[in-house]
């Protein structure tokens, strides 16, 4: 009769289990057991080795290595000092092939693992019959060095076949090769349990870390970049909005213009026509690309955007807030492109939330000088005073002052102040050929 299972081409789920654990002993333990795996050196930036001198921190990346090499040479000592005739070779040999199981852990760690285990029976028939079989002091001690560091390189899943592995070798020695002496397999079992639970316990929890890291630095990034794409469609709105209202001036002058010159020739008339022509066209183009970055639920502002002239009513819903403020213009105040005022207003407007957030109860500078090569600004606030704490932020602020500079092909500085406070300096050039005329404000 056929089996249903095997006529549709599946396995049952006592199969699949048994294939299972046959592959993964395989992945843990065979393969590939004895390629080069050299442990690469710690970092030099862990909590312990931060508080070494500095002399010692260079070389306290290869602390690993040195406590490996350490228990090796414990090994050694170990085998000659629990001997108990004078047969110094068979103890040499005791001492010598655990620790070079031991050494190979930092090169070939499932390898050595093999070595520890194999040599067993070797190490403890040259060892007194007193001292335990099959482990002989010696490699008891490197065997369990063995497993941890192996575990400690590879994952609890290694940790587990290994253990599993030295029951199966302990059960068999027990079993063919037992011979009436002391069996020190119990203890082995017992303490090697004891030392991969604790060191698959702390793998466990390094890994978790670590994730936990890069969730965070990924976060992090993800969020800077989702602020930095806010900001960026903040402030493309905004632009939208002026320069959607230059280019309606724009079409409305060249419409209007050719009714104030008396008897303007056929040329004249036709180049406003074709004035008012590509205006339109733009500011549809504008308004069609631009518009997509417009939210559902944003409504264009009522009022004109803002501007440096609003900046002292800034400053007074700013003092009702509770910050006091001073403002200092340096220079001839002269009209500026509408971007480039739009862009201080919103910088200066920035800083000060900062500064009520960060700093309360400090007082707060303004200063705008205006120079031939363009807009200075420098915003700069005490440290907090008073019992009110410091609101930690999202550190948006500063990433769209940086965004708005940035358009503007300017410069810009945010940094701690010397008396403990914060001082935001801004530069935004403004090209000679950009600076509006004012006789063509006036005609305008």
């Amino acid at each position: 009769m056929t089996d249903p299972l095997k006529a549709r081409g599946q396995r049952s789920p006592e199969y699949r289990l048994v294939v299972g654990v046959v592959g993964g002993l395989r992945d843990a333990l065979f393969h590939r057991a004895f390629d080069y795996r050299p442990l690469r050196p710690g970092s030099p930036d862990g909590p312990l080795r931060s508080r070494l001198p500095r002399r010692i921190r260079p070389y306290a990346v290869w602390s690993r290595h040195a406590l490996v090499v350490s228990a090796a040479l414990i090994t050694v000592f170990l085998a000659f000092g629990t001997g108990h005739n004078s047969n110094y070779i068979a103890y040499a040999l005791t001492g010598l092939i655990p620790g070079v199981a031991v050494l190979m852990t930092l090169a070939r760690p499932v390898g050595a693992f093999w070595i520890a285990l194999l040599s067993t029976p070797f190490t403890g028939a040259l060892g007194d019959s007193w001292d335990g079989w099959p482990w002989a002091p010696a490699a008891f001690f490197a065997h369990i060095v063995v497993m941890v560091v192996v575990a400690a390189r590879t994952g609890p899943r290694t940790a587990g076949w290994m253990w599993i592995a030295t029951a199966a070798f302990a059960l068999v020695i027990e079993l063919f090769l037992g011979g009436g002496s002391f069996s020190d397999s119990p203890q082995m079992l017992f303490f090697s349990a004891l030392a991969l639970l604790v060191t698959t316990v702390v793998h466990v929890r390094r890994e978790a870390q670590r994730e936990v890291t890069v969730q965070r630095t990924v976060t992090a990034i993800e969020r800077d970049k989702r602020t930095l794409l806010e900001e960026r469609t903040t402030i493309a709105r905004e632009l939208h909005d002026v320069v959607a209202h230059h280019m309606s001036v724009v079409a409305i002058q060249a419409e209007a213009a050719p009714y104030r010159v008396e008897n303007p020739p056929p040329e004249l008339e036709q180049a406003f026509v074709t004035i008012r022509e590509n205006a339109v066209s733009a500011l549809t183009e504008l308004r069609r690309v631009l518009g997509v970055v417009r939210a559902e639920d944003y409504e264009a502002p009522d009022a004109p955007q803002p501007t440096l002239a609003d900046l002292d009513r800034l400053l007074d819903n700013v003092r009702d807030a509770g910050l006091t403020v001073d403002k200092v213009v340096t220079g001839a105040a002269r009209e500026l492109p509408q971007g480039v005022e739009l862009s201080a207003y919103r910088i200066v407007q920035e800083a000060l939330s900062n500064s009520l957030r960060h700093a309360p109860g400090a007082a707060a500078r303004v200063e705008v000088g205006y120079v031939l090569g363009g807009l200075g600004l420098r915003i700069v606030n005490g440290p907090a005073t008073g019992l009110v704490k410091p609101s930690p932020g999202a550190g948006h602020g500063i990433t769209g002052m940086r965004e708005r500079v940035a358009m503007l092909n300017g410069e810009m500085t945010a940094e701690q102040a010397a008396d403990g406070g914060y001082e935001v300096t801004v530069f935004l050039p403004v090209p000679l050929a950009d600076r509006l005329d004012p006789a063509a404000e006036d005609l305008a």
